[in-house]
């Protein structure tokens, strides 16, 4: 396994962590039996980063990984991160809240679900414009001395809004949207973002020395290139939110350019979703990986693209067939 240490977090992190949004049943073909696998197998692989939050699932991702970590004594071996700032009612229609009540008791509710007395890593999942950030801030401060907290983290924030919270506390992370496809983009699903990745937020992480951590690194699956423009998945699987897999979507571009990707790792032998991964891996900005997996299998899969390298001919060529969507 490949680690790697940023100035702000004492803990080395492995390259390529662990998403647990399909832990909470949201995708297809993952069970709490498959969760199970998964974790241990990771772990056994020299994976220590896991990423969930509470809405995941609506509680259920946290539950299930929670009850995994007790029963196998795994705890003590990972980084755990989680998130607060969505919450929802019986319509699970999600509404943002960082107010100071809603993070006291979100955070107690996520330490009982998780079966542990300290989060490493809490992150607020996405900004609430409603509450000041001083507010949230102080009240972060307030949990992190009470021992609950190690590590805090921003995610999906405007710098402008970092630097705002920088004024208060200290931030060691930051996780965003970033994939081969999906660079500078303006929105993820229907959400509109209030970041550039490349042009803002990494400049951000270097000079500050934050983690950062992409998500969705495959595209929610586009870059395995195995997708079709559509009926990639079943009613209930959450990706059909995703507008770049409608058929309302202008989304040729995006297939075209995975086309043109599959033929460029076909020729090196490799399959796509080794290169996406690996082309990740090797930017100095990028800390962790967060991959969600279906099964052991696929995380071994993933896990090839630690074993070599792409020199900076391949990256040039990569750059010129993805350059078309670096600012959608």
């Amino acid at each position: 396994m490949i680690y790697k240490k940023v100035n702000k977090i004492k803990e080395e992190i492995s390259a390529i962590g662990i998403g647990c949004w399909n832990f909470g049943g949201d995708w297809d073909n993952v069970t709490d039996q498959s969760v199970r696998q998964i974790v241990c197998s990771a772990i056994e692989e020299g994976i220590n980063f896991f990423d969930v939050a509470p809405v995941y699932g609506f509680h259920h991702a946290e539950t299930i990984l929670g009850k995994v970590l007790k029963q196998e004594g795994l705890r003590n071996k990972i980084f755990l991160a989680s998130k607060c700032g969505l919450r929802w009612g019986d319509d699970r229609v999600t509404r943002n809240d960082l107010s100071r009540n809603s993070i006291l008791e979100e955070i107690d509710a996520s330490l009982t679900r998780l079966q542990t007395d300290h989060i490493d890593l809490y992150q607020l999942h996405w900004p609430d414009h409603t509450t000041s950030i001083k507010e949230t801030a102080e009240t972060l401060k307030e949990v992190q001395k009470a021992g609950k907290i190690r590590y805090v983290g921003l995610s999906n924030f405007s710098q402008r809004d970092v630097e705002e919270f920088e004024s208060f506390m200290e931030i060691h992370a930051q996780q965003g949207l970033y994939n081969m496809l999906e660079r500078n983009t303006s929105q993820y699903h229907n959400i509109p973002l209030e970041y550039k990745t490349e042009q803002e937020v990494f400049p951000h992480v270097r000079r500050e020395g934050q983690a950062f951590l992409p998500y969705s690194p495959l595209c929610q699956g586009l870059l395995t290139g195995s997708f079709h423009r559509l009926g990639n998945f079943s009613k209930n699987d959450i990706r059909n939110q995703n507008p770049k897999f409608s058929a309302d979507s202008n989304n040729d571009i995006y297939f075209k350019i995975v086309e043109d990707l599959k033929a460029f790792s076909g020729r090196l032998g490799k399959p796509l979703y080794e290169v996406a991964i690996n082309w990740l891996r090797q930017k100095d900005e990028i800390t962790s990986i967060i991959a969600g997996v279906k099964s052991p299998e696929e995380l071994k899969k993933n896990l090839k693209s630690l074993t070599w390298t792409l020199d900076q001919g391949l990256l040039d060529e990569i750059e010129k067939i993805i350059a078309p969507v670096c600012l959608l």
